[in-house]
């Protein structure tokens, strides 16, 4: 830190490396100790509030459920589309009236849709229930965040 004088009044000029506030006098504390002690008690909230690796491991378990429940759901809905496809082309080769694959497929998506939704309430009501649970806990930590965030 060097003196420099403007204007006929000393002034100090901080280096770029060493930053000086008023309270630095009265705590010898050096600066990185206190930013490694502020990480450490951020660290230790955030463990608090979100537990440790045990919460992490259910928050993956969490996001694995309900990617699983969905895949399970979309599977189902996929294979009643082709079922009910086949049976269409099954049907119009059976009464020897030939119906391009475009049509009888546009007609079982019609078909398969509300089908579906009846079928597979089930396993729709899990994937749902499964993605809720899962949205809940990433807001949880959104949250967090943004109030940490607001302290700063």
């Amino acid at each position: 830190m060097r003196t420099l004088v403007r204007g006929g009044l000393p002034c100090l000029n901080v280096s770029s490396e060493q930053s000086s506030t008023p309270n630095d006098d009265l705590n010898p504390e050096p600066q990185e100790a206190r930013e490694v002690e502020h990480q450490a008690e951020l660290a230790a909230e955030h463990e608090a509030v979100f537990g440790s690796e045990a919460r992490e491991a259910e928050n993956h378990a969490l996001k694995k459920r309900a990617n699983l429940a969905l895949l399970k759901y979309g599977l189902a809905r996929l294979a009643l589309f082709v079922v009910l496809t086949a049976v269409i082309q099954t049907a119009a080769y059976l009464i020897d009236s030939p119906v391009p694959l475009m049509i009888s497929a546009l007609l079982a998506l019609l078909v398969a849709f509300p089908l579906s939704m009846l079928l597979f309430s089930g396993l729709r009501v899990n994937a749902n229930a499964s993605v809720a649970a899962w949205q809940e806990r990433r807001q949880e930590e959104k949250e967090w965040v943004r109030e940490e965030l607001a302290k700063r």
